[in-house]
Order: C-alpha cells, then sequence, then structure tokens
C-alpha cells in the first residue's frame, strides 16, 4: 500500500514538474532565468508533497480507529444476539407449556367454542341476505367481532355474547314469519330518497306505498325500476293499508335468495316489447298481416253480399243484372233461338266474365300466407348471426345475454306464424265463399243449355 501511495506521488510531482518547466518555457526570456524558474517549482512541490504526506497519515489513523470502534460494536451486537436467541427459546417453551395448560383447561370448551364459530359463519351469511336486516340493520357486526374473538388464542367470549348469539338465532326464525310495518329511507328510480313506512312480509318481500322494494347492498331499500302488474300493485297498497284480519298478496317465494322469481316475471317483456324484439323484419311481417286481413275481411263482406243477391236471384225468374247470376241468365235470354252449342259457349263466356271479379284477392292471400313465415325464418336467420358476432365479440360468459338475443331472434318466427296461420283460415274461408258462387253460376248455366237442348 506505501508503495503504490510512492508511485501516485512521484507521478503526480513529475507532472507538475513538466507542466511547471512547459509553463517556463512559454514565459522565460533566458537559460538562466528558466532554470530559476524550475529550481523554484521543484521548492514548491516539494513543500506540496509533505503536505499531502501528513494529511495521509492522519487519514490511516482515523481509519483503525473507525475499524476498531466498528470491530467492538459487532462484538457487542453477537452477544446481544445471543442473549435474545436464548430468551426465546425460553419464551417459546413458556408458550407451548401455556398452550397445554390452556387446552387442558378448555376442554369441551374448545368443541363448543368451534360450533359456535360455525353457527355464527352460517348467521351472517344469512342476515348479509335476509329481509329482517332492512329493520334490523348492523346485526353482523356484532357477530364479526364474536368470530374474531373466538378465533383468537388469547380471548374467550362471555356468557352474555353466547346468549346474544342465541338470541339472534331466534329473533331471525321469529321475524321470518311476521308481517311488520317501519320506517325507511327508500331509494326512487330517479335517485330520489324518501323516508317513507315499509311493510315487510316475513323474509319475502318489502313493499312501500304500493311498491315493491328490493334490499340492495349495505341493507338499503330501492325501488323495483319494473313492477308487477297492476293486480300485484293494487294488493301491496291493500296490505300497507290493512290493520288486521286476511288479505291477499303476491308472495315471492324465493325471497330469500334474492327474489329471482320476482325479478324473473317482471323483467319478461311485454307483448308490445316482444314486438319491437322483432325488428324491421318484424315491422313488416306485422304490415303484411294486417293487409292480409284487412282484404279477407273485405272480400268476405264483398262476397257475401254477392252470395245474397244471387240467392235472391234464384228465388226470382226475372234476370237482375246486379248480380253474377242475373247477368249470367240474362246472356240466356237474349240468345233463346240460337243452337245448343252456341248457347253454351255463350254461357261459358258469361261465367268466365263473372269469375276474376269473384276471386279477386284470394291468390294474393294465399301468397300472402306462404310468404309470411319465410319473412320470419329471415327474421330469425339475420338475428342468429347478430347474437352469434356478439358472443364473437364478448364470449359466452353470459348465457342470460345468449339466451336473450336467440329469444329476439326467434320472435320473427313466432310472427310470421301469427300471420300466416289466420291467413290461411282466411283464405280457405273466403274461397269457399267464392266457390259456392261459381258452383251456382257454373250449374244454372249448365242446366239452361240442358233445357235448351231438350227443346230443340
Amino acid at each position: 500500500m506505501k508503495t503504490s501511495l510512492a508511485k501516485r506521488v512521484i507521478a503526480v510531482a513529475a507532472a507538475g514538474l513538466i507542466s511547471a518547466s512547459a509553463a517556463a518555457q512559454e514565459q522565460a526570456s533566458s537559460l538562466d532565468e528558466l532554470l530559476n524558474m524550475v529550481r523554484q517549482s521543484k521548492i514548491a512541490e516539494s513543500k506540496e508533497h509533505k503536505q499531502r504526506e501528513a494529511e495521509f497519515r492522519r487519514q490511516k489513523a482515523n481509519q483503525q480507529a473507525l475499524l476498531t470502534k466498528a470491530e467492538n460494536t459487532r462484538a457487542s451486537e453477537e452477544a446481544r444476539s445471543e442473549r435474545l436467541e436464548t430468551k426465546y427459546q425460553e419464551q417459546e417453551v413458556m408458550v407451548q407449556q401455556k398452550r397445554k395448560q390452556l387446552d387442558e383447561r378448555m376442554g369441551s370448551l374448545s368443541e363448543l367454542f368451534g360450533h359456535m364459530t360455525s353457527t355464527a359463519g352460517d348467521l351472517r351469511a344469512n342476515m348479509d341476505g335476509s329481509l329482517v336486516s332492512a329493520q334490523y340493520p348492523g346485526r353482523t357486526e356484532f357477530l364479526d367481532q364474536l368470530i374474531d374473538k373466538m378465533n383468537s388464542q388469547t380471548k374467550l367470549p362471555t356468557i352474555d355474547e353466547i346468549e346474544r348469539l342465541w338470541f339472534e338465532l331466534q329473533r331471525e326464525v321469529v321475524e321470518s314469519g311476521k308481517i311488520v310495518k317501519f320506517n325507511a329511507t327508500v331509494s326512487k328510480p330517479n335517485g330520489e330518497q324518501a323516508e317513507q313506512e315499509v311493510v315487510r312480509v316475513g323474509n319475502f318481500n318489502l313493499v312501500s306505498d304500493g311498491k315493491y322494494l328490493e334490499m340492495t347492498d349495505g341493507n338499503k331499500l330501492a325501488e323495483l325500476v319494473r313492477q308487477p302488474s297492476g293486480e300485484y300493485l293494487s294488493m301491496a297498497a291493500d296490505l300497507q293499508s290493512a290493520t288486521s284480519g286476511f288479505t291477499a298478496f303476491g308472495v315471492d317465494p324465493t325471497g330469500p335468495t334474492g327474489g329471482s322469481y320476482l325479478k324473473a316475471m317482471i323483467n319478461s317483456p311485454s307483448i308490445v316489447e316482444r314486438w319491437h324484439q322483432g325488428d324491421i323484419v318484424g315491422y313488416i311481417i306485422s304490415a303484411v298481416g294486417v293487409f292480409a286481413m284487412l282484404l279477407a275481411i273485405f272480400r268476405l263482406i264483398v262476397l257475401s253480399g254477392v252470395s245474397a243477391k244471387v240467392s235472391s236471384q234464384l228465388r226470382s225468374s226475372t234476370p237482375n243484372t246486379n248480380n253474377p247470376l242475373g247477368r249470367v241468365l240474362s246472356v240466356a235470354e237474349e240468345n233463346k233461338g240460337v243452337d245448343g252449342e252456341t248457347l253454351e259457349l255463350k254461357m261459358e263466356e258469361a261465367v268466365l266474365k263473372e269469375r276474376p271479379a269473384i276471386e279477386s284477392g284470394l291468390n294474393l292471400l294465399k301468397i300472402i300466407s306462404m310468404v309470411a313465415p319465410l319473412l320470419g325464418l329471415l327474421g330469425t336467420v339475420t338475428g342468429m348471426i347478430i347474437t352469434f358476432q356478439a358472443i364473437t365479440i364478448f364470449g359466452a360468459g353470459d348465457p342470460k345475454a345468449m339466451a336473450g338475443g336467440i329469444s329476439s331472434a326467434l320472435v320473427t318466427t313466432v310472427l310470421g306464424l301469427i300471420v300466416a296461420i289466420p291467413t290461411v283460415l282466411m283464405h280457405t274461408v273466403v274461397n269457399g265463399r267464392a266457390k259456392r258462387i261459381l258452383h251456382i253460376l257454373e250449374e244454372q248455366s249448365a242446366g239452361i243449355v240442358a233445357e235448351n237442348a231438350e227443346r230443340k
């Protein structure tokens, strides 16, 4: 170490000498002056080197003192560590003895506390979703403290706490069979909050002001955004206004598990909402169905009037041109003197002229009855494509969303069948009425031709 330090000092001195000589060469005007300047530089550098050596010696002595101090501190800490380890081992043995002593004194109480912990945990889970907690909030805080105390090895529950656990169990059972009224803060669908009277039907339903309520997180009450039909709401209002006796009320049996049945019932779309789910294809099918019904009714009314006139003409011997049969008979009257073949052709021509007006609209009704299911199938296919695209993007993690998309897609098929079935029935009725009229015309024309042939 000393050798390397000396080398560094010599190197620094040499560098200083060289730099001083260079500076002197730049400023000296003669060789004697340069030699004098070099001599003075050596004297100054020698003094500086001595100061540095003295500083190095002081620092070396200081480092030695620090090293000695550090070694003393390490020895002291090692001794302290040995004392603490010995004390820890002694205390570990003492803790084991105390635990053994605690287990011996606890005896059967350990099993009792285990059952109590399990019972308190189950009761806490029931209270978190119980509608009784809306009337008695904060019951689970006591159970949390009791469970923590029974799981601790330094604390034991008191007799009062054990009795309160038994009391809470009994109160939950008793309150589940009561219909009571109490005041609470209710959140409206628009975000407003109001203090109002609430009726609790056991552990099944909560109603207030004729509306069904739900209990959200934190035992807070809120009106259901969608309510059941008016019949159930009137029952809820009657129950709240009743003071005694029996009152009809729509109870949700799944209330303790979250009221899933009530939510499913009120969230089921209405007929109008399902119709809107058909989207543009559903609207087209509906428009076609309305047109088919109007056309069928119109043709049925027209043919009923024509049938009545034809029936009247059958009872009359004088042809009347206000009905098809009268016009056909008029043709027979105008061609009495012709031969049988000519009269037959004239009569067939008269019947053919009446046929288009009588059968008007029948083909259109038939086409609509066949096209409506195809339109429904088109809507279903397009709806399924949209549903599968959504599944591709968002995945199939939510079966309800996937089922809702498939249900919406099938609405158009239902609409197509709803249009097709009555259209087929109306076509059958209208077609039967038209065929009856045409049958009378053909029968009468054939009879006239036969009578003419007999006279010949």
